[in-house]
């Protein structure tokens, strides 16, 4: 279990440091095969990342609460975050669609997970 921790830890961190790099913030002129090298690198280790979130088992009540913990930490800063995006993003009159479509998403998706689990447990 140990191991399993460590290693979504890392994969975690190596997600957030590429998705910084393609932010590009020390302005580096990046060529588009460079990108998109970085664009997959980010699409594997999503799937890395998704797959150490699917397979992860709770072995007893302790491990559910700090699992719902967690998950609902992470929702309420991805949220936050988004809706401090549309409200700065609508107070300069250039809405992003996808910060839209983002937080549409992550609401609706509450809303099914809670729906489902009602229903199955």
């Amino acid at each position: 279990m140990k191991n399993s921790i460590i290693a979504e830890i890392i994969v975690s961190v190596i997600l957030i440091l590429l998705l910084l790099f393609l932010l590009n913030p020390f302005d580096l002129g990046m060529p588009q095969p460079v990108q998109i090298t970085m664009m997959i690198g980010l699409g594997v280790l999503f799937i890395a990342f998704v797959v150490f979130v699917w397979k992860e088992k709770v072995a007893d009540e302790r491990e559910r609460l700090h699992r719902h913990i967690s998950a609902r930490a992470a929702y309420l800063a991805g949220t936050a975050v988004l809706v401090i995006g549309v409200i700065v993003q609508s107070a300069s009159h250039i809405l992003d669609p996808w910060l839209v479509i983002a937080l549409a998403a992550m609401i609706l998706g509450k809303i099914i997970g809670l729906i489902y689990s009602k229903v199955t447990h």
